[in-house]
């Protein structure tokens, strides 16, 4: 199982070096920096892209949505936890809109946290229950955006995305439809090309707004 190289970026050195700590214990998981903020970051990144992202939202210089935003558009391979204290609901669909692949709140339990990182790694996306619910609370009400157009799913493919929303692996769902992860990985590939999302996570808010997953 490879080593999952992951970077901080948050503008607290006390938060870097406490959740850096916190990490430690995880022999699946190598930092490979941290930063203050999204100028540094993008700086890092251009000597080397690590595999996740641990994001803060607030942060000077460049804040977590520009910093999202530019990260989605030039390292696509980096995936992007929002790890941060704001819990407005907006704020969260915001950003996952805007390519991050998972939030956490930052008194999340270590735990939570390593799971969050794998499980982005593998999966390409993470929502915890509490960021389901806000999901759900928020793109199912009456302001919610409604696609311009309908897109229409074929029925493998709206069953491969409700077993995404159920929170199952790419292997899981292989096996439940006796499928290869390949052939599965391509039916992901062809739902986001066909939604215009950016990413899983953006497969997953498609799918509350068009009620297919019931958060």
């Amino acid at each position: 199982m490879p080593t999952i190289k992951y970077v901080i970026a948050d503008d607290h050195k006390i938060f870097r070096q406490g959740l850096a700590y916190a990490l430690s214990d995880d022999p699946g998981l190598k930092m490979a920096g941290e930063v203050e903020n999204g100028i540094e970051l993008m700086k890092l990144l251009e000597q080397q892209q690590p595999d996740v992202v641990l994001l803060d939202f607030k942060m000077p210089g460049m804040d977590g949505i520009e910093a999202t935003q530019k990260m989605h558009a030039n390292y696509p391979q980096v995936k992007i936890l929002i790890l941060t204290g704001h819990d407005d609901e907006h704020l969260v669909v915001h950003l996952l809109e805007s390519g991050a692949h998972g939030y956490l709140l930052k008194n999340s339990e270590p735990e939570e946290i390593k799971k969050a990182i794998h499980w982005v790694y593998e999966n390409d996306h993470y929502f915890n229950h509490q960021v389901s619910n806000i999901l759900l609370k928020t793109l199912t009400g009456k302001s919610a955006a409604k696609p311009k157009e309908p897109v229409k799913l074929t029925d493998r493919e709206t069953e491969v995305l409700k077993m995404i929303c159920e929170e199952l692996t790419t292997t899981e769902i292989a096996a439940k439809l006796f499928l290869s992860p390949r052939t599965v990985d391509g039916i992901r590939t062809t739902m986001i090309e066909k939604t215009g999302v950016r990413n899983t996570a953006g497969l997953v808010l498609f799918a509350v707004k068009t009620g297919l997953c019931a958060g």
